[in-house]
């Protein structure tokens, strides 16, 4: 076996004795997806709850009925799962979330 990134010609033979050359090349490497993180809101007594449905609406691809869902669950659980994406994508909304004074960790998917 030649080694992968080695290309070669190979003869491919057709009907009546004919044969053509075809270049065989490497695979593209596969790109793989980053790991995923869990991005959480947390509860707190200041907010308004229409603020904080708002809020999620922003900044991130939430509807309203979810962000309301996720809103009520860090309520009465006191944290919610908001989403799951990449770190450097988490780490900007944990930013964006505090600028609007409203509390989301974040943390890597086990």
């Amino acid at each position: 076996m030649m080694p992968a990134d080695d290309h070669t010609e190979q003869p491919e033979s057709r009907p009546g004795g004919q044969s053509t050359i075809l270049e065989t090349r490497p695979a593209a490497p596969k790109v793989g997806r980053l790991p995923p993180w869990k991005v959480l809101l947390h509860n707190d007594d200041v907010n308004d709850m229409h603020y904080v449905v708002e809020t999620i609406q922003a900044l991130t691809t939430l509807n309203r009925h979810e962000a309301m869902q996720r809103m009520l669950e860090a309520h009465k659980t006191q944290t919610a799962l908001l989403l799951t994406t990449n770190r450097e994508h988490a780490e900007l909304l944990a930013e964006q979330f505090a600028s609007k004074q409203l509390t989301v960790t974040i943390e890597p998917v086990n």
